[in-house]
């Protein structure tokens, strides 16, 4: 998807790094905010797969690092809770002015409790998801260990999270002990998703519950089953985005807008990662990858699944049709496809025209009470659908650069 970097200035005059992802082809809409975990960054794996995720379904993504994190301007030693809660209210406003207020709020974390936060103050807002959140922003203080006591006795302590030194100073414990999280959910009154995982050592699942109880409906609970507070696992990661990104459909309005109509009718962009492919076909997105054997995250099927998938869709289509027009009782149809090419090896050298599928197992089953002679008709009316066709025809592939 097409990604922007940028910044914009918080209340306090620092500058935070963010970035854009915009969807393909089309005018976002609606926008975004994620707020990253405490002492992250705005390109953890699972920020990226969210944002990748609600891009594919028409929503426009601002994710950024809090001050003092990242590539953001400040000292981290001199934030808090309430100004992580100020850094989301300045990107609302960065957007608003300088592309359309957030209407969705994102939070991994404590800034999934700093969404919440946030989310009440923001009137554009409409819809809230957490994931792995506490239902207290002072829970975080449970990282500090024994240095709990120094901070309080001593002002500040530096602490060891994720192999990285920070400093906290009293002022951040002082400040999360005032936040009545709980009390400012049951405020919200805004769309809650809330994501936690029954395995979360970090931020129990006692927390989800909390949050959940406090809140007035609508709102939702998914359980990320087997999941670590971080979603290490790229899969838990990317079926967290998707639940999010399906999710907030029903709570955001969709303008009644003309459609933008891309130039080709369909649109791919390779991701940051990997292989992972971004794919816009008409108005759906969806994802290409590789197997994670051919050193892909497989979060799609491959090209050669995608072409197969199109062989075995058109031949199902065009035998539905068929037995439709002449009426006869064809009531189910199964196509399957075995091949064993693998695109990632045949690119290794894609001079060598002979490196390519060369041959097509395809096997049809039908359903319905069809007599023999409809049968063997449809079988060979499933060798005359127009990507069969294609495929034999040996289309010319004009390339162009733009």
């Amino acid at each position: 998807m097409p990604t922007k970097s940028t910044h914009f200035i918080n209340s306090r005059g620092f500058k935070l790094s963010a970035k854009i992802e915009f969807p393909l082809t089309q005018k976002p809409d609606a926008f975004a905010i994620f707020s990253h975990v405490f002492t992250g960054s705005k390109n953890l794996n699972a920020t990226r797969n969210i944002s990748r995720a609600m891009t594919l379904n028409g929503i426009a993504v601002l994710r950024f690092d809090f001050t003092g994190l990242g590539d953001s301007e400040g000292e981290f030693s001199d934030t808090n809770f309430s100004t992580n809660v100020d850094d989301i209210l300045s990107a609302a406003k960065y957007l608003e002015e300088n592309y359309k207020a957030p209407s969705i709020l994102v939070g991994h974390s404590l800034g999934g409790a700093a969404a919440i936060y946030a989310g009440r103050e923001l009137s554009s807002v409409q819809a809230v998801a957490t994931i792995g959140a506490p239902s207290e922003p002072e829970h975080v203080t449970h990282l500090f260990g024994f240095s709990l006591e120094k901070i309080e006795k001593e002002g500040e302590a530096v602490i060891s999270i994720g192999g990285r030194q920070f400093t906290i100073k009293k002022q951040f414990i002082d400040d999360i002990r005032a936040v009545d999280l709980q009390k400012i959910t049951h405020d919200l009154n805004k769309a809650l998703l809330i994501l936690h995982s029954p395995q979360d050592s970090i931020v129990e699942i006692e927390n989800a519950a909390k949050i959940y109880h406090s809140a007035h409906h609508p709102k939702s609970f998914v359980t990320l089953e087997k999941a670590d507070h971080m979603l290490s696992n790229k899969d838990d990661a990317y079926y967290a985005a998707n639940v999010i990104a399906s999710w907030v459909k029903r709570y955001i309005p969709i303008p009644t807008k003309e459609e933008l109509k891309p130039k080709k009718q369909v649109i791919a962009k390779l991701g940051q990662v990997g292989y992972t492919t971004d794919i816009v076909a008409g108005k759906h997105g969806m994802v290409a990858d590789e197997s994670e054997q051919m050193g892909g995250n497989d979060f799609g099927p491959s090209p050669y699944e995608l072409l197969n998938s199109a062989l075995a869709a058109c031949t199902a289509m065009t035998l539905q049709m068929y037995a439709r027009r002449k009426k006869w009782p064809l009531e189910n149809v199964q196509v399957d496809i075995a091949f064993d090419r693998s695109y990632k090896e045949d690119c290794m050298d894609c001079e060598d025209h002979e490196k390519r599928i060369g041959k097509y197992d395809v096997c049809v089953t039908l359903e319905g009470p069809l007599d023999e002679a409809q049968k063997n008709r449809l079988l060979e009316i499933a060798g005359k659908c127009p990507i069969h066709k294609t495929l034999l025809a040996k289309p010319e592939v004009s390339l162009s650069m733009l």
